[in-house]
This record gives structure tokens, sequence and C-alpha cells, in this order.
């Protein structure tokens, strides 16, 4: 059974620091692309930061300079460092992992979510 288990989520003010674990399980984590996507209420759902197999990274323009993707493939663990947090960040993160060009947003598996939220 595939799993992807994400945590660190949490509130914090405006200017402070969160970061977000993704554990994978049941499929092969270190052959497979992954990704943190967001989504707010009222908002699509966007890509926040994608990282390949072999370790290339993208992040979203809105990021850029805050945002650290990273994983860590002895633990099948993805990490969404996030710093200087806005409250523009607000949102629900979610691990996805295994692209598939067919699948939701690129990605055949998904986590349930963490819930960031960032206030003044």
């Amino acid at each position: 059974e595939v799993q992807l288990v994400e945590s660190g989520g949490g509130s914090v003010q405006a200017g402070g620091s969160l970061r977000l674990s993704c554990t994978a399980s049941g499929f092969t984590f270190d052959d497979s692309d992954m990704a943190w996507y967001r989504q707010a209420p009222g908002n699509d759902c966007e890509l926040v930061s994608s990282i390949t197999s072999d370790g290339t990274t993208e992040v979203a323009d809105a990021v850029k300079g805050r945002f650290t993707i990273s994983k860590d493939s002895a633990r099948n663990t993805l990490y969404l460092e996030m710093n200087g947090l806005k409250p523009e960040d607000t949102a629900m993160y979610y691990c996805a992992g295994s692209w598939d060009a067919y699948a939701y947003m690129g990605f055949r598996y998904w986590g349930q979510g963490t819930q960031v939220t960032v206030s003044l």
C-alpha cells in the first residue's frame, strides 16, 4: 500500500519558519520524482517545489529564496524547509510522488496534507 504522510505544519507568525516532512512507503522513493503542492481556500492547487529522482529541483517564483526542497533517500522522506513565511503562504500543503503525466497535477500519489497558517 502506498502511503505519503506529511507532518510539520502549524501556526507561525510572519517571518517564522517551519519544516515539513513527508514519509513515503509502498513505492520506490529513490527512483521517483517528488513535489510539494499547496492549496488555499478558494484557490487552485499550485506547485510549490519539486525534486527529480536525480536531485534536480524547481521552486515556484512565489517562494524562491525562502523555501528549499530536499530529500533523504535513506529515510524515504521528503522535506520542505520554509523560511520567511508570509500570510499568503497560508494553505494546506500536500506531498506528491511518482510522476505520471496522466495523473492529477502529474503525480500518482498524494498525501493527506498538513496545514500551514501564517499570521501577522
